[in-house]
């Protein structure tokens, strides 16, 4: 215990100094139970555990495309953002990826032929409501989607080639052609989200939204199992949408 000498101020006193937590780490930390929920439900679990069937991966993907297009439209309009500006990475965007998954799997108008979910709405509406005023909050639905692609992405890839065989070809969405390594490239994209995360205003305000985006994620995938499997019944582990804002 420190113990003050008689005369000496508080001031006089030196303490060890804790090295300050970083965006990603908090966001980490916040979501560690919702990140492993995502891994254990829904259309992503079948991808996983070896049962996902084609229609049933062309309709996450389709599910997906609004939330990737609203993000990146957002990341785009604030390009000269200082911070979130710097996160305006096309190597890095998803939904050119997903267009060419979605023509290999449904043909060329793969989008507009297989249905759009309320889950898919709810998000990309989520997702351009985070995107308004500073921008800040974007950096949530980043780290959540972006860092998992990064890291999750050849997971994917391999899981899926192990379930339709080496021909299957879908699987752009999974692919960083333009990024040398990959590795690198993440690191640099969560100095990036350290960087951007010094700007905003109101940092609790993130780590909510991360939660948020977890929640909205795995609503998204299980309500895409339920209607791939046609139960009729609501995926146990699906999160009710968030309150109030979009």
């Amino acid at each position: 215990m420190m113990v003050l000498s008689p005369g000496s101020s508080v001031s006089d006193v030196s303490y060890p100094e804790f090295p300050a937590i970083s965006l990603v780490q908090r966001l980490r930390r916040a979501t560690r139970d919702l990140h492993t929920r995502a891994e254990r439900t829904g259309i992503v679990a079948t991808i996983l555990d070896g049962t996902a069937t084609r229609t049933g991966y062309a309709l996450y993907l389709r599910n997906l495309l609004p939330a990737y297009q609203a993000m990146e439209h957002a990341l785009e309009q604030h390009r000269d953002t200082p911070g979130i500006g710097a996160l305006a990475w096309p190597a890095l965007y998803r939904a050119p990826g997903i267009i060419a998954d979605l023509a290999d799997l449904a043909g060329p108008n793969g989008p507009e032929s297989l249905p759009l979910l309320p889950a898919a709405e709810r998000y990309a509406a989520r997702i351009a409501w985070a995107g308004s005023g500073d921008g800040g909050l974007l950096l949530a639905h980043a780290y959540t989607r972006y860092l998992g692609d990064l890291s999750g992405g050849p997971i994917l890839a391999r899981r899926l080639g192990q379930i339709f065989g080496p021909d299957f070809r879908a699987t752009a969405f999974m692919a960083f052609p333009a990024i040398g390594d990959v590795g690198v490239f993440a690191n640099a994209f969560r100095a990036s989200l350290n960087h951007a995360f010094d700007r905003v205003a109101n940092p609790e305000d993130v780590v909510r939204e991360a939660l948020i985006a977890f929640a909205l994620n795995i609503g998204l995938s299980c309500e895409v199992a339920d209607m791939q499997c046609g139960s009729g019944e609501p995926c146990a582990a699906a999160l009710p949408a968030p309150a109030g804002r979009p």
